[in-house]
């Protein structure tokens, strides 16, 4: 059995996933009794877009005494929402007049995420992290997806490798609010990327075929997937109003239109996928199903609206709680199996060699 994490893309609404991760580790912790207890031990892959592939990276980040363990918890996740939303999505009236004429591409000043992802991460690379991942991107020149593999990282060395606050400054490079990245690989190669989302805001199938790639099988009733949203925005947006409306100034109204798409659409895919094979359970998807309650925009990172993010996170896991503590005993026996498999394995090899 393979069991994949997948975190969507949605700017501050990242409070959202990064909420329920606290949770779903607070209570591993308690059904173990191991306060040392990390998300990343009972999952095989993780998978995260924009603001969910900077979960992934801080959940897999190794720690610098014992890179085979997590620096980070999953509290530390959520925390560069919560300590830095504001922050990161701070712009002046100057710059957001210039915007509004098109004067400016975007929206905020990249370098104020990116300082804060080099606290975070320093020169650590993608190949160090400390289980497979995939986080996604879009190369606008070759006009083609780019996933960072870890996996990838590793075989291929430095032509596949870089830097982790490159990864997340890429997979986060929301057009019209950040700046195209130009990244570079720590082989020096060039790569102008944006934001994951504008083809797998919900990346959970390019998780699973990523797995059944790499494990060279195609039964995906052996597959589990946990998929994380940050809720689909519901805003309407008239005829007249476009029409009237210079080209620039709709393009967050077209970004939210194209990931919201892109996310439902994803999570139709996966439904049918697993209902064809009778494990309709094995796919759950966790979002809120209405966002009325705060301001949707990715970049809606006032300390008002963070609270009322946070509020909407609190009552998503409260309506989930069932299904989160029924998770929380199906990763543990999942665990104590493979471990008593690989006890065995061990066992039988030492055997046969002796």
């Amino acid at each position: 059995m393979k069991r994949i994490l997948s975190i969507d893309g949605g700017g501050i609404r990242g409070i959202i996933p990064g909420m329920v991760l606290v949770s779903l580790e607070q209570k591993l912790k308690q059904a173990t009794g191991n306060p040392n207890t990390h998300l990343s031990e009972y999952f095989d892959f993780f998978a995260g877009t924009s603001t969910g592939g900077i979960l992934v990276s801080i959940l897999l980040c190794p720690h610098p005494d014992d890179p085979s363990k997590p620096r980070f918890s999953a509290q530390d996740a959520l925390n560069i929402y919560l300590n830095h939303g504001t922050e990161i999505f701070t712009t002046s009236s100057w710059r957001r007049f210039l915007n509004q004429f098109g004067l400016l591409t975007e929206l905020y000043d990249e370098k104020v995420l990116y300082k804060i992802l080099e606290d975070y991460f320093h020169d650590q690379k993608l190949s160090e992290l400390i289980s497979p991942c995939i986080i996604t991107a879009y190369n606008i020149e070759l006009r083609k997806n780019h996933l960072f593999r870890q996996q990838k990282a590793i075989s291929h060395g430095a032509s596949r490798d870089f830097y982790l606050k490159d990864v997340c400054r890429a997979t986060s490079a929301a057009p019209t609010y950040f700046s195209v990245a130009e990244i570079y690989s720590i082989a020096g190669t060039r790569y102008p990327l944006v934001d994951g989302g504008v083809f797998a805001h919900n990346p959970a199938i390019s998780a699973l075929l990523e797995v059944l790639k790499t494990y060279k099988t195609f039964k995906i009733d052996d597959v589990h997937i946990l998929s994380l949203g940050t809720g689909i925005a519901k805003n309407a947006y008239r005829y007249e109003d476009f029409k009237k409306k210079k080209a620039i100034s709709i393009g967050p109204a077209l970004v939210d239109i194209m990931t919201s798409s892109s996310a439902e659409s994803n999570d139709y895919f996966m439904h049918q996928l697993f209902r064809s094979v009778q494990h309709t359970y094995n796919y759950i998807r966790i979002e809120p199903s209405n966002l009325s309650s705060i301001e949707p925009s990715l970049d809606a990172a006032s300390k008002g609206n963070i609270q009322k993010i946070v509020s909407l996170a609190d009552k998503l896991i409260s309506d989930n709680e069932r299904m989160l503590d029924a998770l929380v005993l199906d990763l543990i026996s999942d665990k104590e199996r493979k471990s008593e498999k690989k006890q065995n394995s061990v066992w039988n090899y030492l055997r046969e060699k002796f």
